[in-house]
């Protein structure tokens, strides 16, 4: 039996669901953090960072409080105490978020790359937010540490009519200090009085190496359209390494089954704040390169909530 990806309409509308999924300035929120100011005595010692009702953001090494505030010990100016009507939110900061000195905050988009999953999961309690082009608008909320549920829909479908949406359920696992695992599924469709279509989408696994800074991330994944299975499994590496405390290079890259693999190439830089990154990146392959040599523009933003 052929692959269903082999005839011309069939792969018109997979290229269509990749292009709607492709559719789917740097600032620092403040960090979601400790506002109890009765603090265990098991955290002094640690580096704090504590950010005041004025803006200000003072770090140093928590000693204790007393009825004035907060006592912190800086490099700069010593003890020094924060009264606790002055302070917006506290965090303590652990030890390996330490460069040189300087803190860089956990990277707030760990569990996708610019389209893509990797196997990390959003705490319980954690969402995010992501707009690309304008147009793409995507939601995601962890169920529980290893289960999230995402979905959104197409922002210009929708005032013609005919509304695109699709939902992302993902379940991930650690193995090791430096391995996670998990799948899910895409699951994309439009609706409409007139449309008689079931839908498209795909089932996948993914194993991640590394940690949420530095990782790269192998995807197979088995696609299906309006009830049609591919015979061959769609093909995923993508990478993500932290350049600095706010930029990371990012790369996501796919070999789609038809009658022989085409690939889908990208690469680009990710700007992070603690609560909000945005994606500059360029898709490429054989095809596009003959016509735009460094690709085809890519951008979105993530703004994350919670924890």
């Amino acid at each position: 039996m052929a692959s269903p990806f082999c005839n011309s309409k069939v792969q018109h509308v997979v290229a269509s669901c990749l292009l709607f999924y492709c559719l789917f300035f740097v600032a620092s929120l403040p960090a979601q953090a400790q506002t109890d100011t009765t603090i265990s005595k098991s955290v002094v010692g640690k580096r704090w960072m504590v950010e005041t009702r004025d803006g200000s953001v003072i770090q140093g090494i928590y000693v204790g409080q007393n009825e004035s505030g907060i006592i912190l010990r800086t490099e700069s100016a010593g003890e020094i105490v924060i009264p606790h009507s002055q302070i917006k939110s506290t965090k303590v900061l652990e030890d390996n978020r330490m460069r040189n000195g300087e803190y860089w905050f956990e990277n707030p988009n760990a569990t996708r790359y610019l389209f893509g999953p990797s196997a990390f999961s959003l705490k319980k309690g954690e969402a995010y937010y992501q707009n690309t082009y304008l147009v793409l608008n995507s939601f995601n909320v962890g169920l529980t540490d290893n289960i999230t549920m995402g979905g959104g829909f197409e922002l210009i479908s929708t005032f013609t009519g005919n509304p695109g949406f699709y939902i992302t359920p993902k379940a991930t696992f650690k193995i090791s200090e430096k391995w996670r695992a998990g799948g899910g599924i895409l699951y994309a469709n439009v609706m409409g009085d007139e449309i008689e279509f079931s839908g498209l989408g795909m089932g996948y696994g993914i194993a991640t190496y590394g940690n949420s800074d530095n990782n790269a991330t192998l995807g197979v994944g088995y696609g299906f359209v309006d009830g049609d299975f591919s015979t061959k499994p769609f093909i995923t590496l993508s990478g993500m390494k932290r350049a600095s405390r706010r930029i990371a290079f990012v790369t996501e890259n796919w070999l789609v089954p038809d009658n022989n693999y085409y690939g889908i190439l990208s690469y680009g830089l990710r700007f992070m704040g603690e609560r909000i990154t945005v994606d500059l990146a360029f898709l490429n392959n054989r095809e596009i390169s003959n016509e735009i040599a460094i690709g085809v523009p890519y951008i979105d933003f993530v703004v994350k909530f919670g924890r």
